[in-house]
Protein backbone atom coordinates (compact mmCIF):
# COMPACT_ATOMS: atom_id res chain seq x y z
CA UNK A 1 0.00 0.00 0.00
CA UNK A 2 1.12 3.68 -0.58
CA UNK A 3 2.26 5.70 2.47
CA UNK A 4 0.62 9.03 3.12
CA UNK A 5 2.46 11.98 4.59
CA UNK A 6 2.12 12.40 8.30
CA UNK A 7 -0.11 15.22 9.38
CA UNK A 8 1.67 18.59 9.69
CA UNK A 9 4.49 17.62 7.37
CA UNK A 10 5.04 19.01 3.87
CA UNK A 11 7.48 18.48 1.05
CA UNK A 12 10.80 20.47 1.30
CA UNK A 13 10.75 23.90 -0.45
CA UNK A 14 12.76 24.24 -3.69
CA UNK A 15 16.11 26.09 -3.39
CA UNK A 16 15.97 29.85 -4.09
CA UNK A 17 17.58 31.29 -7.29
CA UNK A 18 20.98 32.91 -6.53
CA UNK A 19 20.11 35.92 -8.76
CA UNK A 20 17.15 36.85 -6.53
CA UNK A 21 18.43 35.67 -3.17
CA UNK A 22 20.33 38.90 -2.30
CA UNK A 23 18.67 41.93 -3.98
CA UNK A 24 19.65 44.14 -1.04
CA UNK A 25 23.33 43.47 -1.59
CA UNK A 26 23.06 44.36 -5.26
CA UNK A 27 21.38 47.65 -4.50
CA UNK A 28 24.10 48.38 -1.94
CA UNK A 29 26.84 47.65 -4.50
CA UNK A 30 25.18 49.89 -7.09
CA UNK A 31 24.94 52.66 -4.52
CA UNK A 32 28.65 52.38 -3.66
CA UNK A 33 29.59 52.49 -7.35
CA UNK A 34 27.40 55.57 -7.80
CA UNK A 35 29.06 57.33 -4.84
CA UNK A 36 32.55 56.43 -6.06
CA UNK A 37 31.63 57.71 -9.51
CA UNK A 38 30.55 61.09 -8.11
CA UNK A 39 33.73 61.39 -6.01
CA UNK A 40 35.92 60.61 -9.02
CA UNK A 41 33.97 63.12 -11.11
CA UNK A 42 34.51 65.83 -8.50
CA UNK A 43 38.25 65.07 -8.40
CA UNK A 44 38.40 65.10 -12.21
CA UNK A 45 36.81 68.55 -12.31
CA UNK A 46 39.17 69.79 -9.56
CA UNK A 47 42.41 68.66 -11.23
CA UNK A 48 41.25 69.78 -14.69
CA UNK A 49 40.50 73.26 -13.34
CA UNK A 50 43.80 73.31 -11.43
CA UNK A 51 45.80 72.75 -14.63
CA UNK A 52 45.28 76.22 -16.22
CA UNK A 53 45.34 77.90 -12.80
CA UNK A 54 48.82 76.49 -12.15
CA UNK A 55 50.11 77.80 -15.50
CA UNK A 56 48.34 81.15 -15.82
CA UNK A 57 47.75 82.17 -12.20
CA UNK A 58 50.28 80.49 -9.91
CA UNK A 59 53.33 80.65 -12.22
CA UNK A 60 53.30 84.45 -12.82
CA UNK A 61 53.13 84.95 -9.05
CA UNK A 62 55.48 82.25 -7.80
CA UNK A 63 58.30 82.52 -10.36
CA UNK A 64 60.42 85.50 -9.40
CA UNK A 65 63.99 86.62 -8.76
CA UNK A 66 64.87 86.59 -5.04
CA UNK A 67 65.68 90.08 -3.72
CA UNK A 68 68.80 89.01 -1.84
CA UNK A 69 70.58 87.20 -4.67
CA UNK A 70 74.36 87.51 -5.00
CA UNK A 71 76.23 86.52 -8.14
CA UNK A 72 79.72 87.07 -9.49
CA UNK A 73 81.20 86.44 -12.91
CA UNK A 74 84.74 86.55 -14.30
CA UNK A 75 85.38 87.38 -17.95
CA UNK A 76 88.70 87.57 -19.75
CA UNK A 77 90.12 89.08 -22.91
CA UNK A 78 93.33 87.42 -24.01
CA UNK A 79 95.21 88.94 -25.61
CA UNK A 80 94.02 92.55 -25.39
CA UNK A 81 95.11 96.12 -26.13
CA UNK A 82 95.38 98.65 -23.29
CA UNK A 83 96.32 102.30 -23.11
CA UNK A 84 99.45 103.19 -21.13
CA UNK A 85 98.50 106.53 -19.57
CA UNK A 86 102.17 107.27 -18.87
CA UNK A 87 103.13 107.29 -22.54
CA UNK A 88 99.58 107.69 -23.96
CA UNK A 89 100.27 104.79 -26.32
CA UNK A 90 98.34 101.56 -26.83
CA UNK A 91 100.13 98.36 -25.81
CA UNK A 92 99.48 94.68 -26.44
CA UNK A 93 99.01 92.76 -23.16
CA UNK A 94 98.49 89.04 -22.55
CA UNK A 95 95.23 89.33 -20.63
CA UNK A 96 92.64 91.72 -19.21
CA UNK A 97 90.20 90.47 -16.55
CA UNK A 98 86.70 91.83 -15.93
CA UNK A 99 84.98 90.92 -12.65
CA UNK A 100 81.23 91.54 -12.57
CA UNK A 101 79.23 91.29 -9.35
CA UNK A 102 75.47 91.54 -8.72
CA UNK A 103 74.30 92.01 -5.14
CA UNK A 104 70.66 92.34 -4.12
CA UNK A 105 69.69 95.13 -1.72
CA UNK A 106 66.78 93.64 0.25
CA UNK A 107 66.09 96.76 2.33
CA UNK A 108 65.88 98.95 -0.78
CA UNK A 109 63.61 96.40 -2.48
CA UNK A 110 61.16 96.39 0.43
CA UNK A 111 61.14 100.19 0.58
CA UNK A 112 60.43 100.59 -3.15
CA UNK A 113 57.80 97.82 -3.12
CA UNK A 114 55.65 99.86 -0.74
CA UNK A 115 55.23 102.63 -3.29
CA UNK A 116 55.45 100.50 -6.46
CA UNK A 117 52.84 97.98 -5.34
CA UNK A 118 54.70 95.00 -6.82
CA UNK A 119 57.72 92.76 -6.15
CA UNK A 120 60.87 94.71 -6.97
CA UNK A 121 64.51 93.60 -7.10
CA UNK A 122 67.35 96.09 -6.60
CA UNK A 123 70.73 94.97 -7.88
CA UNK A 124 73.94 96.82 -7.12
CA UNK A 125 76.25 95.85 -9.96
CA UNK A 126 79.96 96.51 -10.35
CA UNK A 127 82.14 96.00 -13.40
CA UNK A 128 85.79 95.99 -12.31
CA UNK A 129 88.48 95.78 -15.01
CA UNK A 130 91.99 94.65 -14.06
CA UNK A 131 95.13 94.75 -16.20
CA UNK A 132 97.82 92.04 -16.37
CA UNK A 133 99.70 93.71 -13.52
CA UNK A 134 96.69 93.46 -11.21
CA UNK A 135 96.00 97.20 -11.24
CA UNK A 136 92.58 98.69 -11.81
CA UNK A 137 91.82 99.83 -15.36
CA UNK A 138 88.24 100.98 -14.80
CA UNK A 139 85.48 100.60 -12.25
CA UNK A 140 81.83 101.29 -13.11
CA UNK A 141 79.05 100.77 -10.54
CA UNK A 142 75.36 100.47 -11.41
CA UNK A 143 72.04 100.31 -9.57
CA UNK A 144 69.46 98.33 -11.52
CA UNK A 145 65.80 98.13 -10.42
CA UNK A 146 63.39 95.70 -12.08
CA UNK A 147 60.18 93.72 -11.60
CA UNK A 148 60.93 90.39 -9.89
CA UNK A 149 58.47 88.49 -12.13
CA UNK A 150 58.66 90.11 -15.58
CA UNK A 151 62.18 91.65 -15.41
CA UNK A 152 60.78 94.95 -16.69
CA UNK A 153 62.68 98.00 -15.34
CA UNK A 154 61.20 99.84 -12.38
CA UNK A 155 61.93 103.57 -12.22
CA UNK A 156 62.72 104.91 -8.78
CA UNK A 157 65.23 107.13 -7.02
CA UNK A 158 68.68 105.57 -7.08
CA UNK A 159 68.58 104.11 -10.59
CA UNK A 160 72.01 105.00 -11.98
CA UNK A 161 75.15 104.10 -13.92
CA UNK A 162 78.50 105.31 -12.53
CA UNK A 163 76.71 107.87 -10.40
CA UNK A 164 74.67 109.32 -13.28
CA UNK A 165 70.87 109.02 -12.96
CA UNK A 166 69.39 106.95 -15.80
CA UNK A 167 65.96 105.74 -16.87
CA UNK A 168 66.31 102.27 -18.31
CA UNK A 169 64.11 100.90 -21.05
CA UNK A 170 64.26 97.21 -21.87
CA UNK A 171 66.21 94.46 -20.13
CA UNK A 172 69.72 94.23 -18.74
CA UNK A 173 71.63 91.23 -17.36
CA UNK A 174 68.62 88.86 -17.57
CA UNK A 175 65.89 87.98 -20.04
CA UNK A 176 62.31 87.29 -18.84
CA UNK A 177 61.08 83.84 -17.89
CA UNK A 178 59.96 81.88 -20.97
CA UNK A 179 62.03 83.99 -23.35
CA UNK A 180 60.53 84.27 -26.82
CA UNK A 181 62.15 83.96 -30.23
CA UNK A 182 62.12 87.69 -30.96
CA UNK A 183 64.14 90.86 -30.56
CA UNK A 184 64.26 92.63 -27.19
CA UNK A 185 65.24 96.13 -26.15
CA UNK A 186 68.56 95.92 -24.28
CA UNK A 187 70.04 98.68 -22.14
CA UNK A 188 73.68 99.57 -22.79
CA UNK A 189 75.41 100.95 -19.69
CA UNK A 190 78.16 102.73 -21.66
CA UNK A 191 75.87 104.79 -23.89
CA UNK A 192 73.04 104.95 -21.28
CA UNK A 193 70.58 104.11 -24.06
CA UNK A 194 68.53 101.10 -25.19
CA UNK A 195 68.63 99.44 -28.59
CA UNK A 196 67.30 96.16 -30.05
CA UNK A 197 69.21 92.98 -29.36
CA UNK A 198 68.36 90.55 -32.14
CA UNK A 199 67.33 86.91 -31.88
CA UNK A 200 69.63 84.95 -34.23
CA UNK A 201 68.44 81.39 -33.81
CA UNK A 202 68.37 78.34 -31.53
CA UNK A 203 71.57 76.55 -30.63
CA UNK A 204 72.85 73.85 -28.30
CA UNK A 205 75.28 74.95 -25.59
CA UNK A 206 76.71 72.46 -23.07
CA UNK A 207 73.72 70.19 -23.62
CA UNK A 208 71.13 72.95 -23.20
CA UNK A 209 68.89 74.35 -25.93
CA UNK A 210 69.54 78.10 -25.91
CA UNK A 211 68.52 81.18 -27.88
CA UNK A 212 71.37 83.18 -29.38
CA UNK A 213 71.08 87.00 -29.29
CA UNK A 214 73.36 89.58 -30.83
CA UNK A 215 73.64 93.37 -30.65
CA UNK A 216 76.10 95.76 -32.29
CA UNK A 217 76.56 99.21 -30.80
CA UNK A 218 78.13 101.54 -33.40
CA UNK A 219 80.87 103.99 -32.52
CA UNK A 220 79.30 106.33 -29.97
CA UNK A 221 80.73 109.09 -27.79
CA UNK A 222 80.41 108.04 -24.14
CA UNK A 223 81.29 109.48 -20.76
CA UNK A 224 84.64 108.88 -19.15
CA UNK A 225 84.59 106.67 -16.01
CA UNK A 226 84.41 108.65 -12.78
CA UNK A 227 87.33 106.66 -11.41
CA UNK A 228 90.40 106.86 -13.66
CA UNK A 229 93.40 104.51 -13.39
CA UNK A 230 95.95 107.30 -12.94
CA UNK A 231 96.03 109.70 -10.01
CA UNK A 232 95.61 113.31 -11.01
CA UNK A 233 93.65 112.48 -14.16
CA UNK A 234 89.92 113.03 -13.79
CA UNK A 235 87.08 113.05 -16.32
CA UNK A 236 86.78 116.80 -15.87
CA UNK A 237 90.50 117.44 -16.57
CA UNK A 238 90.40 115.22 -19.69
CA UNK A 239 87.30 116.99 -20.99
CA UNK A 240 88.96 120.39 -20.46
CA UNK A 241 91.75 119.25 -22.77
CA UNK A 242 89.14 118.52 -25.45
CA UNK A 243 89.70 114.76 -25.44
CA UNK A 244 86.65 112.53 -25.81
CA UNK A 245 85.99 108.82 -25.27
CA UNK A 246 84.33 106.66 -27.95
CA UNK A 247 83.10 103.10 -27.77
CA UNK A 248 81.72 100.28 -29.93
CA UNK A 249 80.94 96.65 -29.18
CA UNK A 250 79.43 93.50 -30.59
CA UNK A 251 77.48 91.87 -27.78
CA UNK A 252 76.55 88.15 -27.85
CA UNK A 253 74.41 86.16 -25.41
CA UNK A 254 73.39 82.49 -25.19
CA UNK A 255 70.13 82.51 -23.20
CA UNK A 256 68.37 79.50 -21.68
CA UNK A 257 64.75 80.33 -22.65
CA UNK A 258 62.85 78.72 -19.75
CA UNK A 259 64.65 80.68 -17.01
CA UNK A 260 65.72 83.63 -19.20
CA UNK A 261 69.24 83.35 -17.78
CA UNK A 262 72.31 83.86 -20.00
CA UNK A 263 74.59 80.82 -19.74
CA UNK A 264 77.31 82.50 -21.80
CA UNK A 265 78.17 86.00 -22.88
CA UNK A 266 80.85 87.54 -25.07
CA UNK A 267 81.76 91.00 -26.35
CA UNK A 268 84.10 92.22 -29.05
CA UNK A 269 84.83 95.50 -27.32
CA UNK A 270 86.71 98.63 -28.46
CA UNK A 271 87.32 101.99 -26.77
CA UNK A 272 89.23 105.02 -28.06
CA UNK A 273 90.30 108.44 -26.84
CA UNK A 274 90.05 111.03 -29.58
CA UNK A 275 91.38 114.56 -30.12
CA UNK A 276 92.34 117.25 -27.66
CA UNK A 277 95.60 118.29 -26.09
CA UNK A 278 95.98 115.01 -24.18
CA UNK A 279 96.93 113.13 -27.35
CA UNK A 280 100.02 113.90 -29.42
CA UNK A 281 98.92 115.52 -32.66
CA UNK A 282 95.29 115.50 -31.57
CA UNK A 283 94.66 112.08 -33.15
CA UNK A 284 93.16 109.01 -31.53
CA UNK A 285 94.44 106.10 -29.49
CA UNK A 286 92.96 102.76 -28.44
CA UNK A 287 92.10 102.75 -24.74
CA UNK A 288 90.96 99.12 -24.70
CA UNK A 289 90.28 96.44 -27.31
CA UNK A 290 89.68 92.73 -26.94
CA UNK A 291 87.34 89.77 -27.32
CA UNK A 292 85.85 89.37 -23.84
CA UNK A 293 84.68 85.86 -22.91
CA UNK A 294 83.37 84.17 -19.78
CA UNK A 295 85.93 82.04 -18.00
CA UNK A 296 85.36 78.31 -18.48
CA UNK A 297 84.80 77.45 -14.80
CA UNK A 298 82.15 80.15 -14.50
CA UNK A 299 80.40 78.82 -17.58
CA UNK A 300 80.23 75.35 -15.98
CA UNK A 301 78.86 76.66 -12.67
CA UNK A 302 76.32 78.87 -14.47
CA UNK A 303 75.07 75.97 -16.61
CA UNK A 304 74.67 73.78 -13.50
CA UNK A 305 72.73 76.51 -11.66
CA UNK A 306 70.48 77.29 -14.62
CA UNK A 307 69.76 73.59 -15.19
CA UNK A 308 68.46 73.20 -11.62
CA UNK A 309 66.38 76.38 -11.82
CA UNK A 310 65.00 75.27 -15.19
CA UNK A 311 63.44 72.20 -13.57
CA UNK A 312 61.59 74.37 -11.04
CA UNK A 313 60.19 76.66 -13.74
CA UNK A 314 59.12 73.69 -15.88
CA UNK A 315 57.37 72.22 -12.85
CA UNK A 316 55.06 75.26 -12.76
CA UNK A 317 54.68 75.78 -16.50
CA UNK A 318 54.61 72.25 -17.93
CA UNK A 319 54.96 69.24 -15.63
CA UNK A 320 52.23 70.07 -13.10
CA UNK A 321 49.70 71.65 -15.54
CA UNK A 322 49.90 68.77 -18.02
CA UNK A 323 50.07 66.21 -15.23
CA UNK A 324 46.92 67.59 -13.58
CA UNK A 325 45.15 67.63 -16.95
CA UNK A 326 46.07 63.99 -17.64
CA UNK A 327 45.04 62.98 -14.11
CA UNK A 328 41.70 64.74 -14.59
CA UNK A 329 41.10 62.82 -17.83
CA UNK A 330 41.89 59.47 -16.15
CA UNK A 331 39.61 60.22 -13.21
CA UNK A 332 36.82 61.26 -15.59
CA UNK A 333 37.16 58.00 -17.51
CA UNK A 334 36.98 55.97 -14.30
CA UNK A 335 33.93 57.95 -13.15
CA UNK A 336 32.09 57.30 -16.41
CA UNK A 337 33.02 53.61 -16.26
CA UNK A 338 31.57 53.21 -12.75
CA UNK A 339 28.47 55.18 -13.70
CA UNK A 340 27.92 52.95 -16.74
CA UNK A 341 28.23 49.81 -14.60
CA UNK A 342 25.73 51.18 -12.11
CA UNK A 343 23.20 51.91 -14.86
CA UNK A 344 23.69 48.60 -16.78
CA UNK A 345 20.31 46.75 -16.95
CA UNK A 346 20.16 43.38 -15.15
CA UNK A 347 19.14 40.20 -16.98
CA UNK A 348 15.55 39.37 -15.77
CA UNK A 349 15.38 36.30 -13.57
CA UNK A 350 13.44 33.29 -14.92
CA UNK A 351 10.64 31.51 -13.00
CA UNK A 352 11.77 29.27 -10.16
CA UNK A 353 12.40 25.67 -11.19
CA UNK A 354 9.47 23.25 -10.76
CA UNK A 355 10.38 20.21 -8.67
CA UNK A 356 10.13 16.90 -10.50
CA UNK A 357 7.19 14.64 -9.53
CA UNK A 358 8.05 11.62 -7.42
CA UNK A 359 8.62 8.36 -9.24
CA UNK A 360 6.17 5.45 -9.02
CA UNK A 361 8.25 3.65 -6.50
CA UNK A 362 8.58 6.55 -4.09
CA UNK A 363 6.86 5.97 -0.73
CA UNK A 364 6.12 2.16 -1.26
CA UNK A 365 6.70 0.08 1.84
CA UNK A 366 5.70 -3.24 0.48
CA UNK A 367 2.93 -5.24 -1.22
CA UNK A 368 0.15 -7.17 0.37
CA UNK A 369 -0.39 -10.82 -0.14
Amino acid sequence: MRRTEPPGESAPAPPADSRTARPGRRREARGMRRTASLVLLALAVFFTALSPLMRWYAFPRLAKIPPGQYQDMVLEAEPATLLDYGTMKAERVPKVTIVQTLKGDVAASERIEQSAGRDVVVWDALSYVVGPDGKMVSEIPERYLFDAHSQEPVHATGEMVDGDPVRREGIEFKWPFLTEKRDYAYFDAQTRTSAPIHYKGTRTFHGLEVYYFEQTVPWTRVALPKKMPVKGITPRSVEKMGTTRWYTTKRMFWVEPVTGAPVNGEEIHQEELRGGDLLPGGGKVTAFAGHVKMRADYIDSTVALVTSQRTLVLLLTSYLPWGFLALGAVLLALSLHLEARGRRPRTPAGPPPVPAPPSSGDGVVGAGP
